[in-house]
């Protein structure tokens, strides 16, 4: 599971954090759901491999 910390971290990075602020995570199109869910992964395993 996934903080909601993290969450909107990578959300302001990936520039859909207006989205979720203003109307919620119902609101993010699939696409950058899954590019939050890849960038999740990405730095779960940076921090594995450390």
């Amino acid at each position: 599971m996934m903080s909601d910390t993290l969450k909107q971290e990578i959300a302001r990075e990936l520039g859909v954090y207006d989205v979720v602020r203003q109307q919620g995570w119902g609101a993010v199109s699939s696409r950058d759901c899954g590019n939050i869910v890849t960038k999740a992964i990405e730095i779960a395993e940076r921090n594995i491999s450390k």
